[in-house]
């Protein structure tokens, strides 16, 4: 039964925070200087035209029951239909969201094979030369925009070196040889046994990419490395050292076992960060991503994309941070 109370309290809390999500970008999608209804019909368009659309919108109602009816068509997977495109919102966020997962994914994974060994190196030379190298690196990762590395980046490693391919998923020559299973190019083009158009995909995604995932490891191997501070001087270490361990039984069987518990969620909320602030990096990318389509669905006024795009990030935040919690009370019973 108390568990059955646990599972419930923790349904609620979701359910709340999802809702604070859909008012909020709700209202702000409201308030911002965007007329939705110009967005459809263009500026040259009489008022009898502005007027049919302006009502078939529901704008004609007060924006409590507006709420409500938008609320009530998200429960039913409904996000309305995108100007743009003109095709509903929910499947334009299903064609472009796995871009986006599988690039932070890649970022992520590049983030946490280096980050986490940087932060424990840091953290155990501390004050010495690898903890400054380390420490140098990652503050410019985290505190260089991004948007300038990527521009620099497809200067020196796609326009002068010529190591990796440009902007863009893969080369035109091969849009449309995969059929969609997916809408990952990686996946799908490895279930079908393109191999070429694969290879070509990688070429893409290799330097944003590593981009995402350098940014990644700058704040992951930060907080690995106050995670282990923090860890080294507690008394069992020193006990262990006094036992005969050796250092690497020390540091990684005892002092990183303890830090990786709080460290899950760190990485999970790192996951929802490359998620939810890929717009910059694809952007100048061209990488047809969700953070791609939500900017110039902003650009068009197309306000039923934007409040799809952006609650769709937020949920996934918000599930993110949640799991983040279940991971950390399965994995440290103190918390239970």
């Amino acid at each position: 039964m108390h568990r059955l109370g646990r599972v419930a309290s923790w349904l609620a809390t979701v359910a709340v925070t999802l809702l604070g999500l859909v008012a909020l970008t709700f209202f702000i999608g409201r308030v911002i200087p965007i007329d939705p209804v110009l967005s459809i019909v263009g500026e040259k368009a009489t008022q009898e035209a502005y007027d049919k659309v302006y009502f078939a919108l529901g704008l004609d109602k007060p924006i409590w029951e507006q709420f409500t009816t938008y609320t009530l068509k998200l429960l039913q997977g409904d996000f309305g239909t995108s100007f743009t495109t003109t095709r509903p919102v929910l499947s334009d966020l299903l064609t472009f969201f796995p871009a986006t997962l599988e690039l932070a994914t890649i970022g992520l994974f590049i983030g946490i094979v280096l980050g986490v060994p940087a932060g424990v190196a840091s953290a155990y030379w501390h004050d010495k030369w690898p903890d400054h190298l380390i420490r140098i690196i990652g503050l410019i990762g985290y505190s260089v925009p991004i948007f300038w590395l990527g521009l620099v980046g497809l200067y020196v490693f796609y326009f002068k070196l010529d190591w990796v391919s440009g902007p863009g998923q893969i080369d035109v020559f091969y849009v449309g040889i995969v059929k969609p299973i997916t809408n990952s190019i990686l996946i799908d083009s490895a279930l079908r046994g393109e191999w070429e158009v694969f290879w070509n995909a990688v070429s893409h995604i290799t330097l944003p990419a590593a981009l995402i995932g350098y940014f990644s490891l700058a704040y992951i191997s930060r907080m690995t490395r106050s995670l282990m501070l923090d860890q080294l001087t507690q008394e069992y270490v020193l006990t262990a050292r006094l036992k005969g361990a050796n250092e690497f039984e020390v540091v990684l069987g005892h002092a990183l076992r303890n830090a990786a518990i709080p460290l899950v969620t760190i990485i999970a909320l790192s996951y929802g960060g490359l998620l939810e602030g890929s717009v910059l990096i694809e952007t100048v990318f061209g990488w047809p991503g969700i953070g791609s389509y939500i900017a110039s669905s902003l650009f068009r006024g197309d306000i039923n994309a934007v409040l799809g795009g952006t609650f769709l990030v937020g949920a996934i935040f918000v599930f993110l941070n949640q799991l983040s919690d279940v991971l950390y009370a399965t994995l440290d019973p103190r918390t239970r």
